[in-house]
């Protein structure tokens, strides 16, 4: 049976964390206010852009906080006066001190897009479909001082197919993400959690930009998930006549050549054992577009060779 309405203070940054928001605003529950990063300058001297949750909260007439951390005693203090019953993290990518865990008498939910202890970190979206896992999902835990260690009230699981991009994981997930934390809000007085087993853990540290260089000497499975994982940011790539191609979206097929070698005319290429076939794919300061309608416009000829890795 629900409770009464809490009174929250939502932390979130980036888009994954916008459905969430949406989700907690339009419930019974009530924001008293949202922290975001702050802005940051846009391209060629434009003014600054808010996060997209920034931008969200705004558009729902919330409160919008971007301090750029939680050091000074005033910044807490005023987190403290909003008087929120709970407070949800949804990838905020600030670290939240000790100090401030403690104020709300619910404390901070977490809403973490992988299966922990499995993923704790930066890119668990990624790294999941890069390590060729069969599943991942979704958790909502308690927020402790050490990276997504807290404990578990609810966890959902999610198929990873093997045409899964990582923008459109992330998007599922979030989704998944926005439903469980106000079902959460709803029980949270009946929520049991579940210590992580540490000993268990994964850690999905950064993406680092090495990782996005197409290694064509690799298996075609290894190359098909490096792709499909890292679509459509950073995007993995490799050099074509001096081009730095970016591959959205492919799949394995059954070709052999030279690693990096174009070995059919639908965007076959070689590659260590196998071959994948890039469905999508964008070149510099271009639209991202399907195989064949990019074919038209830029020749990839059979035999032709894209760079390998350095």
């Amino acid at each position: 049976m629900a409770g009464a309405p809490l009174r929250i203070a939502f932390f979130g940054s980036s888009e994954f964390a916008v459905p969430s928001l949406d989700s907690i605003s339009s419930s019974r529950h009530e924001i008293a206010c949202v922290y975001s990063q702050p802005p940051k300058p846009a391209r060629r001297g434009r003014k600054e852009r808010q996060t997209p949750v920034g931008a969200r909260a705004l558009e729902l007439g919330l409160e919008l906080r971007c301090p750029e951390s939680f050091a000074e005693d005033r910044i807490r203090e005023n987190f403290s006066a909003t008087a929120a019953d709970v407070a949800v993290v949804a990838a905020y990518g600030i670290i939240l001190p000790k100090k401030l865990l403690i104020v709300p008498r619910l404390g901070f939910l977490n809403i973490h897009p992988s299966l922990l202890p499995r993923w704790r970190g930066a890119a668990p979206i990624q790294r999941a479909i890069m390590a060729g896992d069969a599943e991942t999902g979704v958790c909502i835990m308690k927020v402790e001082p050490c990276l997504d260690s807290g404990q578990i009230c609810m966890k959902k699981f999610v198929r990873i197919g093997s045409n899964a991009t990582a923008s459109r994981l992330h998007d599922q997930l979030a989704r998944l993400g926005s439903a469980m934390i106000v079902e959460a809000l709803d029980r949270i007085i009946d929520l049991e959690f579940t210590p992580q087993l540490d000993r268990e853990a994964v850690y999905a540290k950064k993406i680092e930009k090495y990782e996005s260089r197409v290694d064509w000497s690799r298996s075609s499975a290894e190359v098909d998930r490096q792709i499909r994982g890292l679509s459509a940011v950073p995007g993995a790539w490799s050099l074509f006549n001096g081009d730095r191609i970016k591959f959205l979206d492919s799949r394995v097929a059954k070709a052999t050549g030279r690693p990096g070698e174009v070995v059919a005319e639908n965007l076959t290429i070689a590659c260590g054992t196998g071959a994948v076939r890039i469905l999508r794919l964008q070149r510099p300061s271009k639209r991202p577009m399907e195989a064949g309608e990019f074919l038209r416009g830029y020749r990839l000829p059979i035999g032709s060779h894209f760079d390998a890795a350095r």
